[in-house]
């Protein structure tokens, strides 16, 4: 009689996990972003921060495009010398006329026709588009349109002045009124940014508000002075500021449509630069100009940082 030994159960191999992929440390996850900014970091770097650079630098040289390399050391006399020379002084004085004349109507007239234009239901593209194309034109062409209209005799304005009784003048030859042909075209051209700014600012607003407040008896005015104008107080900041900048540094208008004059009645700081650096060779001279320049826009921008953080602290 045999005997069968009962057979053991089949024990089955522990299953094992499939290794779990280690989680990207954050430099991986920020290398895309780092190579889609790297082309413009390079830009920036080659176009803007090094020639800063060498702007601040050669200021302190007897930098010239005649002869190689920066020159002798000429510590701070480049801006002794720029800040005594009346022909500077003159030039920033037009500067900030220039901005004085452009900056309260390129502001408050954007605001208007950012108001009329949101109101409006239907055909709204059509404004963005009328207001807006200007400012996409070259300055060449913005040059060339505006010295027509002024032109001596057979210009728009002559004509109309004649269809008035007034008599003919000659804007751009005449140095009272030089610098308000340019700041006319200058309103005229780059209006269009502002009126972009200010419609988006508009858009973000709910029309709820607008609709409580007419419920509560609002008049329209009452409307934009205590609901608007508060609204878009960041955006009106922020306006100022990159107009007045942008007029700090007005060079195309000028030196296409009068180079600087009348005499000098229109020269502007940037105007100066350029004809110091590039027609007198002074690199050194120009460059310390240039610093001038960009300290006081630096200034008006930290101001605006400032006010900014108080806006924010006050909200």
């Amino acid at each position: 009689m045999t005997t069968e030994t009962p057979s053991l159960p089949r024990t089955r191999p522990p299953a094992t996990s499939p290794p779990r992929a280690e989680a990207p440390t954050a430099v991986e996850r920020e290398r895309p972003a780092w190579l889609f900014l790297a082309p413009f970091s390079i830009m920036y770097l080659l176009f803007l921060v090094g020639p800063t650079i060498y702007m601040i630098v050669a200021s302190l040289y007897n930098t010239s495009l005649v002869k190689s390399g920066l020159g002798t050391f000429a510590g701070l006399s480049n801006y002794v010398e720029v800040l005594g020379r009346p022909d500077f002084q003159s030039a920033m004085g037009h500067t900030v006329l220039f901005t004085v004349l452009t900056t309260p109507p390129l502001v408050i007239l954007a605001f208007v026709f950012a108001v009329l234009a949101n109101r409006i239901r239907r055909g709204q593209w059509f404004f963005r588009l009328a207001f807006f194309l200007p400012f996409v034109l070259p300055s060449a062409s913005i040059a060339l349109i505006w010295v027509f209209i002024f032109m001596p005799d057979t210009g728009l304005l002559n004509l109309v002045q004649g269809w008035l009784g007034m008599t003919p003048s000659a804007v751009l030859a005449d140095p009272n009124w030089a610098m308000w042909g340019i700041a006319a075209a200058t309103v005229w051209w780059t209006i269009g940014i502002n009126f972009v700014l200010y419609l988006a600012g508009l858009q973000d607003v709910p029309r709820e508000v607008y609709e409580a407040a007419a419920i509560d008896g609002a008049s329209p005015w009452q409307q934009i002075r205590y609901l608007t104008i508060p609204l878009l107080g960041r955006t009106t900041t922020l306006v100022v500021l990159l107009q007045i900048i942008a007029s700090l540094k007005i060079f195309d208008q000028v030196f296409l449509m009068t180079s600087g004059g009348p005499g000098q009645a229109t020269q502007v700081a940037l105007t100066f630069i350029a004809g110091v650096g590039f027609t007198d060779n002074r690199i050194g001279v120009a460059s310390a100009a240039s610093v001038v320049l960009f300290v006081v826009i630096m200034l008006i921008a930290a101001a605006r940082q400032g006010l900014t953080r108080f806006q924010n602290a006050r909200a």
